[in-house]
């Protein structure tokens, strides 16, 4: 049965040699382009086009026209590409429609290369734009999936390119349309192997100085979505003397010849350390999901992207289904709106025969709709159950058994759990939310009663307290992942109201200090964590790092502040928005536990105070919103359970590691 996809739904693909066809009320050129983790085309050598139609795995048709066809191999797509976007636009220069709202709507049908059909798309609402990503065709747990995407570009293959990541792409998408409009697609080829717009490519298509190691990556919040660590490719081997004369046989890659379906450059033993094969399943199902099912140098890192891989499945899941319901209720409006509009509908059997039909024609695109989001809320639970029990320490929630054996760290790890996110079609389904480390912004526990309905049904003081228990949580977890001597706490508690809370960081003996309190102690907590970050500022921009005071603590610093403003004066608060904002550059960081009402008096003095740190609550809130599909994720805080003592026994064990270390 063909899956009759809708904008952002995707479906698995049971075949790895495809045809993708098109069709459309104008001529238009195919484009292919190949893609890293991230989405990003590395250069022209990804990018198949009318002038260069081949790229391993893949061909294009060789000039513009209303009927097209892509030839694709995902077998023979290169390892380090984990994206094949299916691209069209409009020719330019030769007198056709500029834009694509004037032509009857593409529509793009997946077939198997005996022409059954798998799944297909029509790219409605296109207006002014000239370009199109029409399909996306991209590897999760070792399989391929296709989904809609439907993006248009009316600045065209330009600005296609460009948001593509793709370097010099005005240029590019010129050559292109230039070979089209003057048909001479000999124009436009390939860089020739030993180069890539200035860059030394290897021959498996990489710049070579993506075999140098791993590359640093960064992160993104949560919920607003981050992208996993990119990863670069150990060298290629040459291949085997059988898969080279397959190879020459079956046709070469350039213009002109046929797809070559043989692999690339294999890899060599080198990291990244390739991900465990998935177990087969049952005859007809997908594989059974493992831990670690992802690429990474480490396990650790293997596990991070798979989280985030979780995460983006489970938003596309969602939006999908979210998609075809919209369209069911909108296709059924229409046809009731069609009936009510025809009078010979309005007396007899004739109107209530077709309402029954419309009303059945929604049920049916409907139970499709929650079938398919059943099916990959499946897929995506299992893979839930098998990744949690292997998470490390600092992924783990506080009731994994990793912590009942629990050893300090002797290094930094990628990133922390702050909490899980989950969505209410499957609110069971949690994500675990993870951040970057060193922490790049500082972190705001939320004791207000606004927004949350589990929050207006507290009281102030029980809310107050829950908050100060999340910060703790997180500060524990904080100076448990971290390596001893390596990350150091200060408390200001103005007014002692958090002591009951603060009880195992003071009985433990893991504080540099006893908490600040009264406004003294707030000024002088204040004024030392200023001082370090003049310091150490001072020593970074002059390069001169080893001239620091021999006294200066060179861990990473958290400040929990609590009850704020209570205590602070305006030289107070002037200090506070400094170490926000100039802090986490040089290793000091915010751990604000506060009610934003109680702070009303200031104005939008402290707005960008606010804004500089993550918001998270005590309490399961939906506040975290994801501008990629615009979901709002609700977050739910990462509670010790009721009567444990593991975080007490942890930081018990992270004090007594710092006691030894120190002797």
């Amino acid at each position: 049965m063909t899956a009759e996809l809708v904008r952002g739904q995707n479906h698995p693909l049971p075949h790895t040699r495809l045809e993708i066809r098109v069709t459309a009320g104008a001529p238009v050129m195919a484009c292919a382009t190949l893609g890293d983790a991230q989405g990003s085309v590395r250069g022209t050598e990804w990018i198949a086009h009318p002038g260069s139609p081949t790229l391993p795995g893949i061909e294009v048709s060789r000039q513009a026209a209303a009927g097209l066809r892509f030839h694709i191999d995902l077998e023979a797509v290169p390892e380090q590409a984990h994206l094949v976007h299916v691209l069209l636009a409009l020719p330019e220069g030769v007198g056709g429609p500029d834009r694509f709202g004037t032509t009857a709507a593409p529509f793009a049908a997946v077939t198997s290369t005996d022409g059954i059909e798998v799944a297909s798309f029509t790219l409605t609402g296109l207006d002014a734009e000239s370009a199109v990503v029409a399909l996306e065709l991209y590897r999760r747990q070792g399989a391929w999936k296709v989904r809609a995407v439907g993006q248009g570009y009316a600045g065209g293959l330009a600005e296609l390119f460009g948001d593509q990541g793709l370097p010099q792409a005005r240029a590019v998408a010129a050559n292109i349309q230039q070979a089209v409009a003057r048909h001479m697609a000999g124009v436009v080829q390939t860089p020739l192997p030993g180069t890539s717009d200035g860059v030394r490519v290897r021959p498996d298509g990489l710049p070579s100085s993506a075999a140098s190691g791993p590359a640093t990556s960064g992160g993104a919040p949560a919920p607003q979505p981050m992208t996993p660590a990119p990863q670069t490719a150990p060298d290629a081997v040459p291949q085997p003397a059988a898969a080279a004369a397959q190879a020459g046989a079956g046709g070469a890659g350039g213009a002109g010849g046929a797809v070559n379906y043989t692999h690339p450059g294999r890899q060599t033993s080198a990291p990244p350390t390739p991900p465990p094969a998935a177990p087969p399943g049952p005859p007809g199902q997908p594989a059974r999901p493992v831990a670690g099912d992802a690429t990474g140098w480490s396990m650790e890192e293997r596990l991070y992207n798979q989280v985030w891989g979780m995460f983006e499945d489970l938003a596309r899941t969602i939006a999908a289904y979210r998609s075809a319901m919209d369209f069911a209720e909108s296709r059924l409006d229409q046809e009731l709106d069609r009936v009510l509009s025809d009078p010979r509908n309005r007396i007899g059997g004739a109107g209530d025969a077709a309402r029954e039909a419309a009303r059945a024609k929604h049920d049916q695109l409907a139970g499709q709709a929650r079938d398919v989001l059943e099916r990959d809320l499946a897929q995506l639970v299992a893979e839930s159950e098998v990744v949690e029990p292997a998470l490390p320490a600092a992924y783990a929630r506080w009731d994994s058994p990793v912590w009942h054996a629990y050893r300090v760290p002797m290094e930094i790890p990628m990133a922390l759990r702050l909490g899980d996110v989950h969505l209410p079609e499957r609110p069971e389904l949690r994500i675990p939310m993870l951040v970057r480390l060193p922490l790049e912004r500082g972190l705001w526990v939320d004791s207000g009663r606004s927004g949350s309905e589990a929050a207006l049904m507290m009281d102030e003081a029980q809310l107050r307290g829950l908050a100060m228990d999340t910060a703790v949580a997180l500060a524990a977890r904080l100076l448990a992942v971290y390596p001893p001597g390596e990350f150091t706490v200060h408390v200001i508690d103005p007014a002692g109201s958090a002591a009951r809370s603060l009880a195992p960081l003071t009985a433990s003996g893991v504080l540099a200090e006893p908490p600040a309190a009264g406004a003294g102690g707030v000024a002088a907590v204040l004024a030392k964590l200023t001082q370090r970050v003049d310091l150490v500022q001072m020593a970074v921009r002059g390069g001169a790092a080893e001239s620091l005071p021999p006294d200066l603590d060179t861990a990473e610093q958290l400040l929990i502040v609590n009850d704020f403003p209570h205590g602070f004066d305006d030289r107070a608060v002037t200090q506070l928005r400094y170490l926000a904002d100039e802090g986490p550059a040089v290793g000091v960081h915010l751990l604000m536990v506060a009610d934003r009402e109680d702070a009303s008096a200031y104005g939008p003095v402290l707005d960008p105070l606010w804004r500089s740190l993550l918001r998270i609550t005590p309490v399961p809130d939906d506040h975290l919103a994801d501008p990629w599909v615009g979901h709002a994720w609700t977050y739910e805080p990462p509670a010790v359970p009721p009567g444990s003592r593991v975080l007490l026994q942890v930081l018990e064990q992270v004090a007594l590691t710092r006691r030894s270390w120190r002797r």
